[in-house]
């Protein structure tokens, strides 16, 4: 994927603002080349009318590219079949249709897969796919590496490099398609028969394993708000990936002044890692709260638009042993979250423990303690099933291990994998 930045130094900005990697430009390919992936179709008319197409051409080849690129996952421009084949190559040399590279792929005992990806400038950042009985799930990363240091996370010791680019982010969406082999297939003259607003029902009833989306991966999202907007956009757009925004949800630490803006401009459905109830214990897990406290974040949510019974807020609560996990912390969230009048379901997510973590996960009893009486006040708690804790793929865990293995040994697991494939 050619969306890297040239400077990946951190620019912390003075005063009132949030500290963020300010976004360079994308470093240009040496071949002088464009990469496709994260454009919307506008920048595509664009772009093929300053490479010489007039604005007829030019409308009509965006739209085309448009559709086989994020409808039909192609990696070629050969493959669009519908676009003249001299044309072809005049698009080969001025454009790239390009994908993060996949370093190490992990499957874990449960089904669950991780892959280790890595950026044009060389960083590396993972993503996870969790497939279920009734759906398949993929935890998108935002960032590589993280500003918040929540004390619970992996992912938080870390430190932040830099902001991924929309097409780093649409990029593993596609990725997964490509790994699930998940594009769709048939007839290319949809548009003609006007069956182009297919439903949700009939975009998912071909079976489909990646059926949603969680902004759950490495990085705060609202951190780096507008390239995960731009991404979305491309997923729910129904002439691109087509995943409508129900099945999206983005999980926030609380950064509040965006949250309207998300509610606003991307309208997915809202995670809110609240993981304690009193200032002092969330001071000490989500340092964030410092800035923006529990009452102001609940405020936010209050006001986060679409939030109905329909479309309830998730607040994820990781239970961390004689910390948060009293009877008396689970009925203070039921009173906060009564005293705003959330549409609220609490996801209750055993602490998954890596090495050097400063907490230990609370007992079976005292979870299944926590969420009866949060449940026995009419709200939905249940206890997510940790996955993927055998590949480190599991809530929290994300922290890429690259560094640990060098090229050549990556390349050398590689080659005995092949061989063991071989052999078989």
């Amino acid at each position: 994927m050619r969306h890297a930045m040239a400077d990946t130094a951190l620019m912390p900005i003075p005063g009132q603002i949030d500290p963020v990697p300010v976004a360079r430009d994308i470093t240009p390919r040496a071949d002088g080349r464009i990469d496709l992936i994260g454009l919307p179709m506008k920048r595509l008319i664009e772009l093929f009318g300053e490479s010489g197409l007039d604005a007829k051409q030019a409308k009509l080849r965006g739209k085309q590219v448009f559709h086989w690129l994020y409808h039909r996952g192609v990696t070629e421009f050969d493959a669009m079949t519908d676009i003249a084949k001299a044309m072809r190559p005049w698009l080969a040399e001025r454009f790239v249709i390009g994908r993060p590279e996949i370093i190490e792929a992990q499957h874990s005992s449960d089904g669950t897969r991780k892959w280790l990806l890595r950026t044009a400038d060389n960083h590396d950042f993972e993503m996870v796919f969790i497939p279920d009985a009734d759906r398949g799930t993929l935890c998108v990363s935002s960032q590589v590496g993280c500003t918040l240091n929540c004390r619970f996370c992996h992912t938080g010791t870390m430190r932040l490099v830099r902001n991924l680019t929309p097409g780093e982010i649409v990029g593993q969406v596609m990725l997964a398609r490509d790994a699930l082999g998940e594009w769709p297939k048939g007839r290319m003259d949809f548009v003609e028969s006007g069956a182009d607003d297919e439903t949700e029902a009939e975009y998912t009833a071909d079976g489909r394993l990646l059926t949603n989306i969680v902004m759950m991966g490495m990085g705060e999202p609202l951190y780096n708000f507008d390239n995960v907007r731009d991404a979305l956009k491309l997923v729910m757009d129904g002439d691109g990936l087509a995943l409508s925004k129900r099945r999206i949800t983005l999980s926030t630490s609380g950064v509040v002044p965006m949250m309207a803006r998300c509610g606003e401009e991307i309208g997915t459905n809202l995670a809110v890692s609240l993981h304690a109830v009193t200032k002092e214990v969330r001071d000490e897990i989500v340092p964030l709260n410092r800035k923006y406290g529990i009452e102001e974040l609940l405020e936010a949510c209050a006001a986060y638009p679409g939030a109905s019974n329909a479309r309830r807020i998730t607040f994820e609560y990781v239970m961390l042993k004689d910390k948060n996990d009293s009877d008396e912390d689970a009925r203070e969230l039921v009173r906060l979250i009564k005293q705003y009048k959330l549409p609220a379901k609490v996801n209750l997510i055993p602490f998954n423990p890596w090495p050097g973590a400063p907490y230990e996960c609370s007992s079976p009893e005292r979870i299944r303690r926590f969420s009866d009486i949060v449940f026995e006040a009419g709200i939905s708690a249940p206890v997510r099933t940790p996955r993927g804790r055998d590949i480190d793929a599991a809530c929290g865990q994300l922290k890429t291990a690259a560094e640990k293995k060098s090229r050549a040994e990556l390349d050398r697991l590689a080659a005995e994998k092949q061989a063991a494939l071989e052999a078989e």
